[in-house]
């Protein structure tokens, strides 16, 4: 990947209790606020396969990317794809059981498919900035998944 940072949580619950939250896809507008929502492409349980289009607010902007699960080995981790924009996104979430809990890791990646020198520019221009905005959203987002595991 290009460009990634990776970020993690201690919940307090159990990998099971986070997995739940985690693959409940239909669920997840109820329970990330930078989530608007969520229009499911496919049918079934969470697994790999699954699709659905996010909507989302970041910066001011909305955007509905279609996103979907390239592996699924629950409770253990995911992998979340999307094409947006020429670049292709990874998000990968690995649970980890420790202190009676669940330690809730984070990637985060950007991968500029077929980069030009203009977007190489622009890349390393604001990929700090782009960095440091999308790490607060998803750090937000593990915050409120570890809420959401902890409550149920």
């Amino acid at each position: 990947m290009d460009h990634s940072t990776s970020l993690t949580q201690h919940v307090n619950a159990s990998p099971e209790k986070v997995w739940a939250v985690i693959s409940d896809i239909p669920g997840s507008a109820a329970t990330l606020s930078g989530v608007e929502s969520i229009q499911m492409v496919s049918g079934g349980p969470y697994g790999e396969g699954t699709r659905w289009k996010e909507t989302r607010s970041m910066m001011g902007r909305r955007e509905t990317v279609e996103m979907w699960v390239s592996e699924a080995d629950p409770p253990r981790s995911t992998t979340v794809k999307a094409l947006q924009g020429g670049a292709d996104y990874t998000s990968r979430f690995t649970l980890a059981e420790r202190d009676g809990g669940t330690d809730l890791t984070l990637t985060f990646g950007a991968e500029v498919l077929k980069p030009t020198v203009l977007s190489r520019i622009m890349m390393a221009m604001f990929s700090r900035i782009g960095m440091s905005i999308t790490r607060k959203a998803l750090a937000k987002d593990l915050a409120e998944i570890a809420a959401k595991a902890e409550s149920l």
